[in-house]
């Protein structure tokens, strides 16, 4: 599959996925004759995964971590466990502050509509 193909598969410019490829976080590309990129289903897998986790926050640096100790081999299998344990901690704490976010503008936003309707309701009156 070609970069463009690819690009537009994932919705990630050109430039993200060569990106990607020069800092580690997907392995190098085949090229074909033409020395064009030519991504496997292994590297659009890569890409796929990439994307969902620079998507829920996960620094290029600990990804590229990641895929340094998965190129390791089954021997870092625990290492990326720990790894993948410690972010999804950190996002389950950045989610929870995201809710109590979430409920405080619900509940701005509650009294702005009461006050619109208090509003209307006394304009109806002064009309009547």
């Amino acid at each position: 599959m070609l970069i463009a193909e690819v690009s537009g598969k994932f919705n990630l410019s050109q430039d993200t996925l060569r990106y990607y490829e020069r800092v580690g976080l997907i392995p190098r590309v085949n090229r074909n004759k033409s020395g064009i990129r030519d991504y496997t289903e292994e590297d659009c897998r890569w890409v796929e995964f990439i994307k969902c986790m620079r998507g829920i926050g996960l620094p290029v640096e600990i990804l590229i971590e990641y895929v340094g100790l998965y190129q390791q081999g089954d021997e870092t299998v625990g290492a990326r466990k720990e790894l993948l344990i410690e972010q999804r901690r950190q996002l389950a704490a950045r989610m929870e502050e995201m809710k109590k976010v979430l409920e405080r503008m619900d509940d701005k936003i509650a009294r702005y509509e009461q006050t619109i309707l208090e509003k209307e309701k006394t304009l109806n009156r002064a009309q009547d």
